[in-house]
């Protein structure tokens, strides 16, 4: 397994490697013989493709962005990707799963999309650039929670994303979707959404 980006990729010919190692009980037989290695290679662009779809509630912004690719990986010629929900209950979870099947099959890619709960996603996994694509639009980037309890997280205020002052003030907790809080500035007087950190 190999870190590219924000992807774990499984490089072609390991899956061989692997395969030729000798089962310790059966001599002359490797575990590759006794099928317990599968191809596990993942094909050039594969990675880009899921990337840069983009996120149907988040203008200009992707799922890569966003740091929902937890795994992509090629098994028997079909494109297994592993997503993680920004929040459970997500209604854009849905639209997703279609997008990133659509692009592939676009490319030529058979593929089966599944959400994962586990390890949850954090708005940590927000990609700098992502970061910067949120404020653009008007939206203020999450603080970073790092191995900090979110549930011992002070609720200071955010950013306006517009003027940039920190005298903003939380007039809903929820926003468009329930990953948004609804704020104003008291500087600028704009209304702005925040994503909630977590």
């Amino acid at each position: 397994m190999v870190r590219v980006g924000d992807f774990d990729i499984v490089v072609d010919g390991v899956a061989d490697i692997v395969g030729s190692v000798q089962d310790p009980e059966l001599p002359d037989v490797t575990i590759g013989d006794l099928g317990m290695v599968r191809d596990l290679t993942v094909v050039d662009g594969v990675a880009d493709i899921v990337g840069s779809v983009q996120d149907p509630e988040l203008p200009d912004v992707t799922i890569g962005d966003l740091g929902m690719v937890r795994d992509l990986r090629m098994v028997d010629g079909v494109v297994e990707v592993v997503l993680v929900a920004t929040y459970t209950g997500c209604p854009a979870v849905e639209q997703i799963r279609e997008d990133v099947e659509s692009a592939l099959g676009e490319a030529g890619y058979s593929s089966r999309i599944r959400f994962a709960m586990n390890p949850p996603w954090s708005t940590d996994m927000i990609t700098d650039s992502g970061r910067r694509k949120l404020v653009s639009v008007g939206i203020a980037e999450p603080c970073r929670v790092g191995s900090t309890d979110p549930t011992v997280l002070i609720d200071f205020p955010v950013s306006c994303p517009r003027c940039g002052s920190r005298r903003t003030r939380r007039r809903a907790e929820f926003g468009a979707t329930a990953c948004k809080s609804l704020h104003t500035c008291e500087r600028c007087r704009e209304p702005f959404e925040a994503f909630k950190p977590r």
